[in-house]
């Protein structure tokens, strides 16, 4: 088989860096080409210098992209969708890191992001790109959305519990998620300003985040009404990781004889066979519940739970590194899947302990 030719349009931001890190590694794959704008010219080890000696590319401009097997576009949210018919002609399969095209209802998309979708024609061509809540679909797909990484996390906790019908529909979701700094992206700013942003635990954004939407439209019931979910995310002081925590309640009808081995029946039968899922609740240890910090560099997914048999809550948490499973590892993950490959190649690091 000969290698799958890819390119990354947007390659100088930490999405990009960890995607072309990835690809360089891929035993399938042929990395063609790189675009950033203010870096025509410059080696890519320049913005990354991780990959120094390990690829001598250059950054292209987006203009001199040729025709590749599969596009990454890793732009800035709203400028994949202005642009999706051109690109569209590069590669047969195009995947975009971005928000352009997660969100199935338009209307969704205006009130979460504040405007009108510039490309509604191409909104039900993509495939929202979790592979956990989506695989069928992405296998057969030619085009695959990025994901949140605050709505990853959120998924993955709740996932199960939804799927097996234990949770209360209607009193919905509680969700805390602790965000690291890398969320906001390359671009130096004021709440990433060394000063500021060390030891703090700033709350970014207690009500209204936009990843709210994609939780909410991925524990979407045909039939059924939507499940409301209320988040809150924080800023804190690590650079990479996420951690949602959150809390729903047992349908009332359960209550009687429930206890935690029913939860670990429910997240066995969602996660058991999943490769990058890990369910983490042990009785000891510094590690007992899931942790991102031992999850940097890694496309894994730790979720763990717990149960309060007197209220009748559930608590579900899940770490992830919001650079990986929260960016380029679920859209390598994806790309293995549209193109027939080991769904887990060039994805198997574990995370680095200590660090």
């Amino acid at each position: 088989m000969s290698a799958i030719k890819v390119s990354i349009l947007g390659g100088s931001g930490y999405a990009g860096g960890e995607l072309l890190r990835l690809l360089l590694d891929h035993p399938d794959v042929e990395v063609a080409q790189v675009t950033s704008e203010s870096n025509v010219g410059k080696f890519v080890h320049a913005r990354h210098p991780n990959l120094r000696r390990r690829t001598m590319h250059k950054f292209v401009s987006a203009a001199d992209l040729e025709p590749c097997d599969v596009l990454f576009v890793a732009l800035p949210h709203g400028q994949a969708m202005s642009r999706i018919a051109d690109l569209s002609r590069l590669a047969s399969r195009i995947i975009d890191l971005s928000a352009d095209f997660r969100l199935r209802s338009l209307d969704d998309y205006e009130r979460w992001y504040g405007g009108e979708h510039a490309a509604v024609d191409w909104v039900d061509r993509f495939v929202y790109g979790l592979p956990e809540i989506n695989r069928e679909a992405i296998r057969t797909a030619t085009h695959v959305s990025g994901v949140g990484c605050n709505a990853t996390a959120t998924i993955l906790a709740l996932w199960p519990l939804f799927q097996a019908d234990l949770a209360d529909r209607e009193r919905g979701a509680i969700v805390e998620v602790k965000a690291g700094s890398s969320e906001g992206g390359a671009s130096a700013g004021p709440a990433s300003h060394h000063p500021d942003r060390s030891h703090a635990v700033r709350s970014f954004a207690p009500t209204g985040h936009r990843h709210t939407a994609e939780v909410v439209q991925a524990l979407c019931c045909e039939g059924m009404a939507d499940v409301p979910v209320h988040m809150s995310v924080t800023s804190i002081e690590l650079v990479r990781g996420v951690l949602a925590t959150a809390h729903v309640f047992l349908r009332d009808t359960l209550r009687e004889g429930f206890a935690l081995r029913d939860l670990w029946k429910a997240y066995r039968g969602a996660y058991g066979r999943e490769p990058f899922v890990r369910l983490v609740r042990e009785a000891q240890g510094v590690y007992r519940y899931p942790e991102p910090k031992i999850l940097a560099g890694s496309n894994y997914a730790d979720v763990g739970f717990d149960y309060d048999p007197e209220t009748g809550r559930i608590v579900a948490i899940a770490a992830i590194d919001n650079l990986m499973k929260g960016a380029a590892g679920s859209a390598v993950q994806c790309m293995n899947l549209m193109c027939g490959l080991d769904e887990t190649a060039g994805l198997g690091f574990p995370g680095l302990h200590p660090i």
